[in-house]
């Protein structure tokens, strides 16, 4: 600077200008200058403000042994993207930080790599919370990082999209840009559905969990592409950010209201509408369902819900001509666990109130972030089902076998407390198992002839039983019954638990009940 500033001392200059000349261009120079400093209408704030609540994050994965489920899978490393949220908290995907067994986040432009907590995950809508661990490493990012802004409505279709994030193939921050293509009401993972925005930008492994950005505001977050396709990306908008923050604030996640519900079909045919004697202006969904515990009859036709009409194929317009299931209006019109529909009935409007819930007493539950409990006795490893278990073992299979595993995956629970209990794995290995095998996964029916109505009643079964012999039946058609000497088989287990470097029994659940 001392150089340039030298020579420009030495150079006289050009002519000078008069003093009305000078005023007209500093004016000039002034507007140009106040103009500069705002952005033009619909441009986007600028970027670096984006950039500095941005971050990477680093996982060290230890996902479940469903056959071994006293320990966890060997630790894998993955990289994602988060950003910074109000409440000094980072937002990113649930499958970046799933079954993690640490988590560090790095700011941007930096080296530093700051230990960070789960706060809060929902596998089925793909999102999750951190918090940095250390208050002072807390309080130190979050004053120079400041919270982005997530967007009140939804963006329009064909909306110029940036997409924020730390992809493959480097280590600086990458900014993309593409369009909003659709909207749409979809199936997330584990029975969840929510609305799903689409971009045309492009997204790689590493965008998971960073913000995408219109006019300054983030309208969702980056969680999936398609392999077979080129620049089809995949956003959970703000609105379903923003009911699963609200849903945490309690401590714990329970997800959107559902109506439990099964038998709907389109009313788009022809002929199944001059059945039913449907007039042109009657629209909706036909029930064809048989629940007894619903308002509904067998060939009702909703044709609204919560005021706003369905049409034949089971869609509601919402926000800007956006068209959906009708099912995206259930958890917005629900009051007090309740919906409001109307149907028409042998051509009459009905109003209904119809139950919905966020979840039901199903007999396989989902695992959550949690690990597959256990107990070992003596040569077996039992486990109570969880519906994870339908991913991990060959439900085609299993059905053939008749297991109810696969037979019951979508039932209720039979009456409180019931729980399947599979035989996890193949015999630990011991003598006593001489002449046996375990068929594919079987699920215990009953022991010394009582039925199994879950792990823990197996486990006082055996505790109370003093026969002679235990005789394990199972309901898979192929899985011979398994006789073994009673006293024997506790013996043992203690031998078969250190040769297979198991360091615990059992789950604390299921301790519990066999140590008490």
């Amino acid at each position: 600077m001392a150089r340039r500033r030298a020579a420009s001392l030495a150079w006289n200059g050009p002519p000078r200008a008069s003093e009305t000349e000078v005023r007209m261009r500093w004016m000039v120079v002034l507007v140009l200058g106040w103009l500069a400093a705002f952005p033009a209408a619909g441009q986007d704030e600028p970027a670096a403000d984006v950039r500095q609540s941005v971050v990477k994050i680093y996982a060290t994965y230890r996902g479940p042994d469903f056959e071994a489920p006293w320990s966890k899978l060997p630790p894998e490393e993955y990289t994602g993207t988060g950003f910074v949220i109000s409440g000094n908290r980072i937002l990113t995907n649930a499958h970046v930080v799933e079954y993690s067994s640490q988590i560090f986040v790095q700011p941007p432009q930096s080296a530093d790599r700051l230990r960070a907590d789960l706060v809060a995950i929902a596998r089925g809508i793909d999102l999750a919370v951190l918090k940095i661990r250390r208050d002072n490493e807390r309080e130190s990012f979050h004053g120079t990082h400041p919270e982005l802004r997530l967007r009140s409505e939804l963006p329009r279709i064909g909306g110029t999209v940036q997409a924020y994030g730390y992809p493959l193939g480097g280590e600086q921050l990458s900014i993309t840009e593409g369009v909003v293509s659709r909207i749409e009401y979809a199936d997330y993972y584990f029975d969840t559905y929510g609305l799903r925005i689409q971009v045309d930008a492009a997204l790689n492994p590493g965008n998971s969990g960073g913000p995408v950005v219109m006019d300054g505001e983030v309208i969702g977050v980056t969680f999936s592409g398609i392999d077979q396709a080129e620049n089809i990306g995949y956003v959970i908008p703000a609105e379903e950010v923003r009911v699963f923050l609200d849903d945490i604030a309690d401590g714990s996640y329970d997800g959107r209201v559902k109506l439990f519900a099964e038998g709907f079909q389109t009313a788009e045919n022809e002929a199944v509408r001059a059945w039913l004697g449907l007039s042109d202006d009657q629209t909706g969904l036909i029930y064809t369902g048989d629940d007894e515990d619903l308002p509904l009859k067998r060939w009702d036709l909703i044709d609204s819900i919560g005021g706003v009409d369905i049409d034949n194929a089971g869609l509601v317009t919402i926000g800007d001509g956006v068209r959906v299931s009708w099912a995206y209006l259930i958890p917005q019109t629900a009051t007090d666990g309740t919906i409001k529909v109307t149907v028409v009935r042998k051509g009459e409007p009905v109003e209904l109130t119809l139950p919905v819930a966020t979840s039901r007493d199903d007999l396989m539950l989902y695992l959550g972030n949690d690990y597959p409990e256990y107990f070992v006795l003596g040569p077996m490893v039992f486990s109570p089902v969880a519906r994870d278990h339908l991913f991990e073992f060959y439900a085609a299979y299993l059905a053939m076998l008749r297991s109810p595993i696969a037979l019951r995956a979508e039932d209720e629970k039979a009456f409180e407390g019931e729980e399947l209990v599979v035989v996890a794995s193949d015999f630990l290995p011991h003598p006593i198992t001489k002449g046996y095998a375990i068929a594919y996964r079987p699920t215990v029916k009953s022991v010394n002839g009582e039925r199994v109505k879950n792990l823990s009643h197996m486990l006082e079964i055996i505790k109370a039983s003093d026969d002679e012999f235990l005789v394990f039946e199972f309901y898979d058609k192929d899985q011979e019954t398994l006789v073994f000497d009673r006293e024997e088989m506790l013996e043992v287990t203690e031998e078969i638990l250190e040769d297979n470097s198991i360091r615990r029994q059992g789950s604390d659940r299921f301790m519990a009940v066999w140590e008490d």
